[in-house]
């Protein structure tokens, strides 16, 4: 919608799938394409629920889906962090039949992903083996409506496993694994311990500049904010 209302994006047909009510359906670990931030909001998952909150006004949120987040595959999609930390699927139909692709498979680049021209996105599939605790927050310009310049994920099983994932650091959803191993060692992290996490998370990430923030205060904050969401999993 954003490029039909600048005038570089010109569709031939519109095809509404609001009516199609497999889209609609939502599980622990099957969430449809067609459903809505609006319904995610109260939903399962704590930090799909906290990202779900943060994404534009309640009119957005009422009308944009998860299936729509996906498709875009724009580095700043606050669902995407939350995608890659789980090491999500995406399903994919067409006449021919359905597939599923890996998150790190499926998105190829800035507004790029491997979806073929003649697919529909049906859903997301999280894995049965879901974390004790979840936290997600992000960082922008102004406290509502806004796109971020950073996001992160954050997740922490009970034996110690963690894992991280960040978003408006790279062309795609970053995954911290460097950090991820260090601090999943740890089960329970000291003051020293947290210091390392968040300089190795900062150190993986591969941020630009541009007009919402600087490459350098993007690798700095991508360090804050995990350990901070590290910091709230340990707390909870």
């Amino acid at each position: 919608m954003v490029e039909v209302n600048f005038g570089t994006l010109r569709p031939e047909s519109v095809i509404t799938l609001r009516r199609v009510r497999e889209l609609q359906e939502i599980t622990r670990t099957r969430i449809g394409a067609g459903v809505t931030f609006r319904r995610l909001e109260s939903g399962d998952h704590n930090a799909l629920a906290q990202l779900a909150r943060t994404i534009g006004s309640p009119q957005i949120r009422a009308a944009g889906t998860i299936g729509g987040n996906v498709g875009t595959a724009s580095p700043a999609g606050d669902a995407l962090p939350f995608l890659a930390g789980l090491d999500a699927e995406i399903e994919l139909h067409s006449v021919a039949g359905t597939r599923t692709v890996r998150w790190d498979r499926f998105f190829t680049g800035v507004k790029r992903t491997s979806k073929r021209p003649d697919e529909l996105i049906t859903a997301v599939l999280l894995p049965d083996d879901l974390p004790d605790r979840q936290e997600f927050a992000k960082i922008g310009q102004r406290s509502a409506m806004v796109i971020s310049m950073v996001s992160a994920c954050v997740f922490r099983w009970h034996h110690g496993r963690t894992r991280v994932a960040l978003g408006s650091v790279g062309p795609t959803p970053i995954r911290a694994r460097r950090a991820e191993r260090m601090i999943s060692s740890e089960m329970r992290p000291g003051p020293s311990a947290l210091d390392h996490f968040a300089r190795l998370v900062s150190e993986e990430v591969r941020p630009i500049t541009d007009h919402r923030g600087t490459e350098d205060y993007r690798r700095h904050a991508s360090g804050v904010l995990a350990r901070r969401l590290l910091e709230r999993c340990l707390a909870s």
